[in-house]
């Protein structure tokens, strides 16, 4: 795959102390990015209010590129104006926070090394759940499925194991009902050949996400990769929609 068969762009990206939107904008242009997303969370380090999120899209609304939102959990929005997310361009959630992870009850951050997996095959039926739970609750917007495929450290090893044909064929499916794309993690090099080629198969569309806020901004080594060798083409990506801005 090269930039003859797709464009580049990315809508995971973050402004940090290390890198302004300006910062990013610049970049993408000297880079040969199309276009890129800029995210803000929404929970306890990012977006909380209807003041929070006015703000987010004053500081964005501005620069040639998409916004975003990244909550952490469904019922994100029932706090939220509805007219101020209607300006937000898509919607990205990652089943990073996951309640109820183990017969502990313990709300677990999956990327986390400290995750505690008390029974991997326990873990992963909680786990598809909450894929589920995210992929289906109509109530909230969600145009994006981030981090798919990824397993806490611990249990990493048996990750072909425990990602078998049925887990995986459900969370495509919940996607395919739902038309939410699927993305392609740089940070997390998830998901998998196997994975994006089931996906592709069944019509569900793709993003490019690098997750960071810093100097591995437009690397994408991953993405590329996997992309080249499944075949994708510029048709098989999901592309916001800019909305109107206020």
């Amino acid at each position: 795959m090269n930039e003859k068969t797709f464009f580049l762009y990315d809508l995971h990206m973050r402004t940090s102390a290390n890198q302004s939107a300006q910062d990013l904008v610049d970049k993408a242009e000297t880079s040969g990015f199309v276009s890129i997303g800029i995210l803000q969370n929404v929970a306890a380090s990012g977006i909380e209010t209807n003041d929070d999120l006015q703000k987010f899209i004053n500081d964005t609304k501005n620069y040639p590129c998409y916004m975003g939102l990244k909550p952490a959990a469904p019922g994100w929005s029932k706090n939220l104006s509805k007219e101020l997310i209607d300006q937000v361009d898509y919607i990205l959630m990652a089943p990073q926070y996951m309640p109820n992870g183990n017969k502990y009850g313990d709300v677990m951050e999956v990327k986390d090394f400290n995750c505690y997996i008390d029974d991997p095959e326990d873990f992963m039926n909680r786990n598809v759940e909450w894929y589920l739970k995210i992929l289906n609750h109509e109530e909230d917007p969600l145009d994006i499925l981030g981090w798919p495929l990824f397993l806490p450290p611990s249990i990493r090893r048996e990750y072909y194991m425990l990602w078998t044909q049925e887990r995986m064929e459900q969370i495509i499916e919940a996607a395919r009902i739902n038309r939410i794309a699927l993305e392609i993690n740089d940070l997390a090099h998830t998901p998998h050949a196997e994975f994006i080629l089931k996906a592709k198969k069944a019509g569900v569309k793709f993003t490019f996400g690098s997750d960071t806020g810093d100097y591995r901004s437009f690397r994408l080594d991953y993405c590329k990769e996997v992309a080249t060798l499944c075949n994708l083409t510029e048709e098989d990506f999901f592309i916001p929609v800019r909305k109107p801005r206020k």
